[in-house]
């Protein structure tokens, strides 16, 4: 029975409701069995959940109340421990329901026979999009092997075998996982209980909910539940477009309603589970996913590959990702991939403990985990691959491939151990929304970042890595704590570049109070620019953290569709952490970010879990008046500038780099006001020498340039040919569209309408400048630019350029 206050949940308009009643019920793994069809454009078949009453499960007084095991929980890490791939398991046998479009109203329950005032217990999934045909409970008993296991007394006296069994499943150390994978898809396959009716369910806008009559408690509720549904061509979790070569595909994109549209799941972090995912997809398209193994494809039904994946690391259900495409392998030659047609399997050699090691202390989660393995401390690049379609594949093998191990190897020496066993990076479609996004095991890159120099690809390159630290192996416990995954990740890509070009101290000292300067103007303009209820790093303040008494929550601001284009999280946050190790000096600040990764991953962290870490660390930050309290106030519940930042910035302006891009923009200023109309030697201007500029530079440069109020156009086209613009990376090239639309240089608007069409990710306030001038050709270069690349835009993306346009 849902409670009160759960019922009272009113988010705002652009506030996400996260339903699930984690307190009540938790899933503990995943089984999925999918089908891709792109013709359709749905993916359909089933997932099997594996459930544990929650830690807020039992009533006062209830018989049989147990003691569950909580999300998080300290680790009972075997001395060893196998680390090779499961025995892949016979195909799906179980027959499933006839397909949504011909039932005839199933086991789904209309809104006003369901009623919110049940007695009865209900499972509330989060679900949005999906077209969900059966709900059923599963009879596990029929498994002979998961009977062998030892039942806990404590489990069989009170509940039901069925039951019992599962509680003992999904409680087995991570010494078993291999043997536990097994039982689960066993399970999975298992028929229904006899004689047993369907599972009672409700869908609404952003819930699944289950029932089953006569039950009243979460122990009383069936633990192996299978449903069985359909994605909409229309849900926000995944998106359907076509790559760069005109082919179909279909990928998670970092939807802000997470993976809801794509299976039926519980979205709240604390929501940790594993999972395991069967995907059978067209002979000539290649799966990809967020798994600990590299899957080789298996014959399924005619036309058809399977490719199996699954990971044995408790994660937050946001964090599964997908990618299904005719991808092809950066640096192979034959492009023809292994079918697998034996028990083949990615295994890896066994690798052993060593608990001896006082440097990390895991304290999550049983499960088995790389920081405690021999073999994976040393392994300082993880095997990885670099995927593309065929018209950047060659930028793939040039670029992206070559940087993967420096970035990959950089990031093992400031953070130590790589959490992730492997890595594939794939360059998706030009709609995607952002220049990267990091998943378990993969990661998503931008085709912006392979023009230009390497710059701006191994920035982000090691950005997305940094997330496999914080975001991933650490994740905030209140989503509403962006920057704890995004501002890190923004300090650490300057940190991991700096070690893969070996620069000296005093060198990368100056590149990354360059990169500083630019971090400073860009925060700046968006917080002149943007809602002040944007700008707060945590928004709920005191209340961080709390959910109701089921588990359920709000994100706040979560749908607002300006927030996935803001970077207030990611700026504010990165220079917070600067202003953290200008205290301790960055030497210690790093080492520190070491020695809490060692002690927090696997878990879920608030703001002042890393803080007061940090203060009890190095207590002499307190004689200098820095207390949790005034790092709440100053920097993460105010939409205010702290002081330091804004005296930081001065100091930033008179560095060498800067003071070098101040006296070029006076070279250019005075050009410009020396060439004007006339003779040609008067158009052509003065001879000047300009030095030749970092890419970090240039884009300083131009922002300088941006703020005359007038530039002359013979500056502008000598702009052009002096640092080859249209070759530069897209952040160059970004600034130097602001420059053409600002001046009106009609010469360059074909440089803005490619931006606007291959940097989607960048382009979006681009249109707001092409709009505001109110020049008729401009505004004519919006819409067009809109309508041959609406239909591929990210939909975040589309309704704010609509928005700005229509």
């Amino acid at each position: 029975m849902e409670s009160n206050r759960d019922l009272d949940l009113d988010p705002n308009k652009d506030d996400l409701p996260l339903r699930a009643n984690t307190n009540h019920m938790l899933v503990r793994h995943y089984v999925l069995d999918l089908t891709v069809h792109f013709q359709r454009k749905v993916i359909g078949g089933s997932i099997v959940l594996f459930l544990e009453p929650g830690v807020g499960s039992s009533k006062q007084g209830e018989v049989g109340s147990i003691s569950n095991t909580p999300v998080q929980n300290i680790s009972q890490v075997s001395s060893k421990h196998d680390v090779s791939s499961p025995i892949t398991p016979e195909p799906n046998k179980v027959i499933p329901p006839e397909e949504p479009s011909r039932l005839s109203g199933g086991n789904d329950v209309g809104s006003v026979l369901w009623g919110d005032k049940s007695e009865e217990f209900t499972l509330v999934l989060d679900c949005c999009d999906l077209v969900v045909s059966k709900v059923e409970e599963l009879d596990v008993t029929a498994i002979r092997d998961l009977k062998k296991l030892d039942v806990d007394q404590q489990y069989a006296n009170t509940d039901p075998l069925s039951s019992s069994l599962v509680q003992r499943l999904v409680s087995m150390s991570s010494v078993c996982w291999r043997l536990q994978h097994e039982l689960y898809v066993q399970c999975s396959l298992c028929p229904t209980v006899h004689n047993a009716q369907p599972l009672r369910f409700h869908t609404d806008r952003w819930s699944l909910q289950i029932r089953k009559e006569g039950v009243c408690s979460p122990h009383g509720f069936p633990r192996a539940v299978r449903i069985w549904y359909e994605t909409k061509p229309t849900g926000g979790s995944v998106r359907w477009t076509k790559d760069q070569d005109g082919r179909c595909c279909v990928y998670t994109m970092g939807s802000p309603i997470n993976n809801r549209a794509l299976f039926p799941c519980q979205e709240p972090p604390v929501a940790m589970s594993t999972w395991q995912a069967c995907v059978r997809a067209p002979f000539d398209y290649t799966v990809l996913m967020s798994g600990e193994n590299q899957a080789f494809p298996k014959p399924a039904e005619t036309g058809f590959l399977q490719w199996d994946y699954y990971v044995t690391m408790p994660m937050p259900a946001s964090t599964f990702t997908i990618a299904v495409g005719q991808w092809l392998e950066a640096g192979i030659k034959d492009h023809n991939f292994e079918v697998e047609k034996t028990n083949k399997s990615s295994e890896e050699p066994s690798l052993s403990l060593d608990n001896d090691d006082q440097e990390y202390v895991c304290s999550h989660m049983d499960y088995p985990c790389r920081f405690m393995v021999n073999a994976a401390r040393d392994q300082t690049v993880i095997p990885h691959r670099v995927f593309a379609p065929p018209c950047h594949l060659q930028k793939a093998n040039d670029m992206v491939l070559p940087l993967l191990p420096l970035c990959l190897n950089a990031a093992h020496s400031v953070l130590g151990v790589h959490p992730f066993s492997r890595l594939d990076v794939l360059i998706v479609p030009s709609g995607f929304s952002s220049l990267g996004m990091a998943s378990p095991h993969i990661v998503f890159l931008s085709q912006s970042v392979l023009t230009g120099e390497r710059n701006l690809c191994a920035a982000r390159l090691c950005h997305e890595i940094a997330h496999s630290w914080f975001g991933l192996a650490i994740g905030a416990r209140d989503w509403t704590e962006e920057w704890i995954s995004e501002g890190f990740a923004t300090y650490l890509e300057d940190v991991f570049w700096s070690h893969v070009q070996k620069l000296g101290c005093k060198e990368a000292e100056e590149q990354r109070q360059l990169k500083a300067l630019l971090c400073w103007r860009r925060l700046n303009d968006e917080l002149q620019n943007s809602e002040e209820q944007l700008q707060v790093l945590r928004p709920n303040k005191e209340n961080t953290g709390e959910v109701s008494e089921s588990g359920a929550s709000v994100v706040k601001h979560a749908l607002n569709p300006e927030k996935p284009f803001m970077q207030v999280h990611y700026l504010k946050g990165y220079f917070l952490l600067k202003f953290l190790a200008d205290q301790v000096g960055e030497e210690k600040f790093l080492h520190f970010f070491k020695v809490f990764v060692g002690k927090f991953h696997g878990q879920l962290i608030l703001s002042q879990d890393f803080l007061q870490t940090l203060l009890d660390t190095f207590p002499g930050m307190s004689s200098r008046g820095i207390a949790l309290e005034t790092i709440f106030s100053d920097w993460l519940d105010t939409p205010e500038i702290p002081e330091w930042l804004r005296d930081a910035c001065s100091e930033w302006l008179r560095t060498p780099a800067v003071q070098e891009v101040k006296g070029e923009v006076a070279k250019w200023i005075h050009f410009s006001g020396s060439g004007g109309k006339g003779s040609k030697r008067k158009r052509a201007g003065p001879k000047v020498n300009f030095k030749e500029l970092s890419p970090e530079q240039l884009v300083l440069l131009l922002e300088f340039l941006l703020e005359e109020p007038k530039l002359s156009l013979s500056t502008l086209r000598l702009l052009q040919t002096t640092y080859n613009l249209q070759t530069q990376d897209a952040e160059v090239k970004h600034r130097w569209c602001e420059l053409a639309v600002k001046h009106k240089h009609t010469a360059a608007y074909r440089d803005v309408e490619l931006f606007l069409i291959r940097d989607q990710a960048m382009g979006v306030y681009l249109y707001g400048e092409l709009m505001v001038q109110e020049d008729a050709r401009q505004q004519a270069l919006a819409r067009h630019c809109l309508s041959l690349i609406k239909d591929d835009m990210d939909q975040s993306a589309r309704s704010v350029v609509e928005e700005m346009i229509l």
